[in-house]
């Protein structure tokens, strides 16, 4: 190959190498994020079956099987 046909190809692998960069570093973002969202929702859960159980529900909503179970 020549330099004519090796100099766009070179520059398409250097844009998608820094597109894969890129959506690495997003994906890794959210998936921190997703860990955060994932235990504020086990919080909230927990303290809402808290909520039920000491206002006198027999068993917390978090432990029910929905009823297709």
């Amino acid at each position: 190959m020549t330099d004519d046909t090796t100099a766009p190809l070179e520059e398409k692998i250097a844009h998608l190498d820094r597109t894969v960069s890129e959506l690495s570093d997003i994906v890794a973002r959210q998936e921190r994020e997703i860990a955060v969202l994932t235990r504020r929702v086990q919080m909230l859960m927990e303290r809402e079956a808290e909520r039920e159980f000491d206002s006198g529900g027999s068993v917390p909503l978090a432990d029910q099987k929905p009823p297709h179970w």
